[in-house]
């Protein structure tokens, strides 16, 4: 036996060399394959240290090596470009693969399902397309798919509900245009399942989904859902996040729902679910509710005073009633409360903000009364108080001049009165105090918070003059004191605050003349001094106000002739009536879009005749007897001419109407320039062969005008029983729009109306549309780089863009990216994206515009700027963080008026 040790022996050590020799060849063929995958992606300077000098790539710190084998394969944030080759298989013994966040493109390729020994593969955060191949169950050791914030389309395969180890679940962000599979409630370790922000087929929440006993998060935010949430969602006792807002979901919320002990976080938002809050609250966990943005009805469960971890409460925008919960007010966690737009009533907690760090507090568009709560900063956080449109009333809070957090006040159009607190002037972050419309009496301080940015306080009874002291006003932009009781001149400092673009000041008992030198008024866009006792004369100055657009200083007592150089200024609109000026008008206001501008000045008069004004240097002559039978008899000739025209007339349009049966007898006609075309040149147009474009609101056609040429003709129709109020409001808008002159706005020449349609008639504009100019070329070639997906909306794409915190430098076009104005683009593209918000009454409105590009508009740096969901485009009005409201929206009811 002895004999034999030597052989075996002998055999061990040949068979460990074969081995050894064997894992150092793998060791070889997998280093190969790294050096290839650099290669392929055109060596990356990320990875310029992957070198074959280099003793092992197993001391690379993207790879983790297991027995000498790569298990691990760590290349996120690595800046990597191009495709996933299909021989990144060869690397057989991986577990983990990680391409976060990086620039691939191409497709998922199938060689990857090679990889049996895969248990995390995360994609997300790249430019991937395609669908997601089938056989994906072949990684049946797959517990983390991370596919999310990619271009994946297509359906979810089904095959995806046979993995049977699989605990995290991320598809959100993509394009999925097809369905997600039912057979995903088959994942019974499933933990995490996120498919928000796609465009799914409308589907129902599958009732087997309850199933997922271990799910702990559920995101399905913006995918198309209809129906019910499934009343058996109780069953899901881990759940903690839940996230089905932005949705088409009805019904009511499921009573179970609030009985999961478990869960923390629950976005319900922009969805159509009626009916009742569930009075009886459970889930004792909770720490953000929004339930904002639906068809909600009944009062506020006094349950949700429970809930002492409980930081956010989002309930704007619903038909609520009753009273706000008492105990509310108490809870110890509370630091978002918004109530805004429903129908409260009664009185705001006393203790809210007492015993917990309130930030926002928005209780706007109610029927509240009562006071505001006296510790509303208590906690020292709190950013604003927004409150208008309510029945409030009494003395301001005498806290809020101790609160150095707050940025808005709001409190528009209620019964407060007194003085305002003296430190809530200069608090030190205050950007914008909205107190008009209410009985606040006092002066005017001489100084305000050196923040300070909009001030609107009209329909008061402030008193006392207009007193500026130092330069704590100097980054004031809109300064609004219509209508109170202020009384001295206008101070020449008023006149020195470079970043003024709206001055408001009628209604009151201003005196004594204007200030002949203004200083810095370079960004004034609206001045208004109307109905006030001002005297002299206009200032010269006035007419080199650059952005001056409109300008109202009727009812006073100003003298003196019209300076010639409010000739140049580009007016909207111009008011001068009222006063006791003299002398002929600039010629630039000769026209009918002014007609109104300088009634009740006796002494002012036009070179061209004028319904309102006299014609300069007309001297009229004492009539003799025969001139004046000779004119009798040219009138009486003129009266028999019109008689006989009438008449003709009349019988030509009764016949034209009976033959055409398009006109209508209560068509209005509103003109804007001079005309030398009828309405019956207008109607013969509207024919079929003369459209050139339709679409939801009307149909447009290329009609020929009576010696004027091509006009476009838009014709919107209405229901004949249309609101009188809006008639009024859109003949008013329309009369707006034909008093704006630009070279790059198209001209609008009249406005043909009845109750049952409306003919818009525009300068015909031979160069084709915006689109065509923008886009034909990229529609001829067909070519993510810069313009986005062309299968989708551009705004919405723009919108998400933001959402997703993508840098905006990715998306301007190369052509013309310069380096030095990269922030201004950006900036344009944000307001682009606000001024395509789906709610009207959220876009910025010209005057805002303007002030956004010159970087001085309030609303900008105070709020909006949260862009989790902001394609939501109604939100909260103050900004909070994402960690308090992960899908939160923000800074919309900033934009209103209150």
């Amino acid at each position: 036996m002895s004999g034999k040790k030597p052989i075996f022996l002998l055999i061990h050590l040949l068979i460990r060399f074969l081995f050894q020799h064997a894992d150092s060849k793998f060791h070889d063929q997998e280093q190969a394959v790294l050096l290839r995958l650099k290669q392929h992606w055109q060596n990356p300077l990320s990875l310029e240290h992957w070198t074959p000098s280099n003793t092992s790539h197993c001391t690379w710190p993207e790879v983790v090596c297991t027995n000498n084998y790569i298990t691990q394969l760590i290349l996120d944030n690595k800046n990597i470009s191009g495709t996933i080759p299909p021989f990144l298989s060869h690397l057989k013994n991986l577990t983990f693969l990680n391409f976060y966040n990086n620039n691939i493109v191409g497709k998922i390729p199938v060689a990857l399902y090679n990889l049996s020994k895969l248990e995390i593969l995360d994609l997300s955060q790249n430019y991937i397309v395609g669908t997601i191949p089938d056989g994906i169950d072949r990684l049946d050791l797959l517990s983390c798919l991370k596919l999310d914030a990619n271009n994946l389309s297509g359906d979810i395969p089904a095959a995806i509900g046979l993995l049977p180890e699989l605990r995290t679940l991320q598809l959100n962000d993509n394009q999925f245009n097809g369905t997600f599979p039912p057979e995903i409630g088959n994942l019974s370790k499933l933990e995490e399942l996120t498919m928000a922000h796609n465009g799914f087929s409308s589907s129902r929440l599958p009732s087997n989904f309850t199933q997922l006993k271990k799910l702990k998060k559920l995101l399905i935010a913006g995918a198309n859902l209809i129906g019910e949430i499934p009343q058996m969602i109780g069953e899901m006792v881990a759940l903690e996040h839940l996230d089905l807002s932005s949705n088409e979901l009805t019904g009511n919320i499921p009573g179970s729902l609030f009985m999961l002990m478990n869960l923390r976080l629950l976005y319900l938002y922009r969805n159509k679910l009626s009916g009742e809050i569930p009075q009886v609250v459970e889930a004792l966990n909770l720490t953000f509710v929004d339930l904002s943005q639906n068809n909600l009805t009944g009062t506020i469960p006094v349950d949700f005073g429970k809930l002492d971890k409980l930081s956010g409460l989002n309930l704007f925008y619903n038909q609520l009633s009753g009273e706000i919960p008492e105990s509310i007010g108490r809870l110890p966690a509370l630091k978002i409360f918004s109530m805004f737009s429903n129908n409260l009533s009664g009185s705001i907690p006393p203790d809210l903000g007492r015993y917990s760090a309130l930030k926002t507090f928005e209780v706007p568009s109610n029927r509240l009364t009562g006071n505001l709560p006296e510790y509303l900063c208590h906690g020292g956080s709190l950013i604003g108080v927004v409150a208008f449109d309510n029945k409030l009333g009494g003395e301001l809070p005498k806290s809020l001049e101790n609160c150095s957090s707050l940025l808005t006040v709001r409190i528009s159009n209620n019964a407060f009165f007194g003085n305002i607190p003296v430190g809530l002037w200069t608090a030190s972050n205050l950007q914008q105090l909205m107190i008009n419309d209410n009985s606040f009496t006092g002066e005017l301080p001489n100084e305000v918070s050196t923040s300070l940015l909009l001030l609107e306080m009209s329909n008061n009874r402030f008193s006392g003059s207009i007193t500026i002291e130092g330069n704590s006003w100097r980054n004031l932009v809109v300064f609004n004191a219509s209508n109170n009781l202020f009384t001295g001149t206008v101070p020449l400092e008023l006149t020195t605050l470079r970043n003024l673009t709206v001055l408001l000041l009628d209604k009151n008992q201003l005196n004594g003349a204007l200030p002949s030198d203004i200083m810095s008024w370079k960004s004034l866009t609206i001045l208004n001094l109307s109905q006030n006792q001002l005297s002299g004369q206009i200032p010269e100055k006035f007419g080199f106000l650059p952005g001056l657009v409109k300008l109202d200083l009727s009812d006073n007592q100003f003298s003196g002739k019209i300076p010639p150089q409010l000739g140049s200024l580009r007016l909207t609109f111009l008011n001068l009536s009222s006063n006791h000026l003299m002398g002929q008008i600039p010629t630039e206001y000769e026209n009918v879009a002014y007609a109104t501008s300088f009634l009740n000045n006796p002494g002012l008069c036009t070179r061209r005749s004028s319904v309102y004004l006299k014609v300069c240097n007309s001297r009229p002559q004492k009539p003799s007897k025969t001139s004046t039978q000779f004119l009798a008899l040219i009138l009486s000739s003129l009266i028999a001419a019109f008689l006989f025209a009438s008449l003709f007339a009349f019988i030509t349009i009764r016949v034209h109407r009976k033959i055409n049966h398009i006109l209508d007898p209560e068509w209005k006609f509103i003109h804007f320039h001079m005309l030398n075309f009828t309405e019956s040149d207008i109607f013969s147009g509207l024919k079929e062969r003369n459209l050139i474009g339709s679409g939801g609101s009307g149909k447009v056609y290329r009609v020929a005008a009576n010696g004027f040429g091509s006009v476009a003709v838009k014709r919107i129709s209405n229901h004949r029983n249309s609101d009188q109020k809006l008639e009024k409001e859109f003949l008013a808008e329309i009369e707006i729009l034909g008093t704006l002159r630009h070279l790059n706005i198209v001209k609008l020449l009249c406005c043909i109306s009845n109750d049952n349609s409306k003919l818009l008639v525009y300068e015909y504009m031979e160069n084709q549309s915006l689109d065509q100019w923008l886009h034909s070329e990229k529609k001829a070639k067909r070519k993510a780089a810069n313009y986005g997906d062309e299968d989708t909306c551009l705004a919405k794409w723009a919108w998400r863009h933001m959402q997703e915190e993508k840098p905006i430098v990715d998306v301007l076009d190369e052509e013309i990216k310069e380096p030095c104005c990269v922030d201004e683009m950006g900036d344009v593209f944000k307001l682009g994206v606000f001024c395509t918000s789906i709610l009207p009454s959220e876009r910025p409105n010209m005057k805002e515009i303007l002030q956004i590009l010159l970087g001085r508009n309030p609303r900008w740096v105070c709020g909006r700027k949260n862009m989790r969901n902001a394609e939501h485009a109604s939100s909260p009005l103050l900004n909070s963080s994402k960690s308090e409201r992960l899908a939160e929206i923000d800074g919309s009811l900033a934009s209103n008026n209150g």
